[in-house]
């Protein structure tokens, strides 16, 4: 399955999220880890589509995501800021997801400069995060 550049900027606007996990983790320099993810979820039955995906990319996984639904994820900040990042920088997004890859795009720059390592950086880090996807959707134990 060949996939071209504005296909895969359109399917993303409609398939994709833009994502950063904050966990506490007591093994960590600061207390916390910070996951950026970019995420595609479909049916088992469309894995394909995926495959293309990570082909196109060169990068990330496909993996079960739950149950009978499979994902392509990328979590390596290095694949997200050389190839995930000006990919959609150079094919945007046009609906409302286009505000959350920005926020997320902050937040890979920042962790690039590893503010994410000390409790301002990581602060701002989760302020910005709070404003992604669905709006104060971070739980309470991820408050600094």
């Amino acid at each position: 399955m060949t996939i071209q550049p504005y296909w895969v900027s359109g399917f993303v606007d409609g398939e994709g999220t833009f994502y950063v996990g904050i966990n506490k983790n007591i093994t960590m320099k600061i207390g916390y880890q910070v996951l950026p993810e970019f995420r595609v979820v479909q049916h088992e039955k469309d894995v394909v589509v995926l495959h293309a995906l990570k082909k196109f990319f060169n990068c990330g996984v496909v993996r079960v995501n739950h149950g009978d639904r499979m994902e392509y994820r990328v979590r390596s900040v290095k694949h997200l800021s050389q190839i995930i990042i000006p990919f959609f920088d150079k094919h945007p997004l046009i609906t409302q997801k286009k505000f959350d890859y920005i926020t997320f795009r902050k937040i890979v720059s920042l962790m690039k400069e590893n503010k994410h390592l000390n409790e301002k950086g990581l602060q701002r880090i989760l302020t910005l995060s709070r404003t992604m996807n669905r709006k104060n959707k971070f739980r309470t134990s991820t408050t600094i």
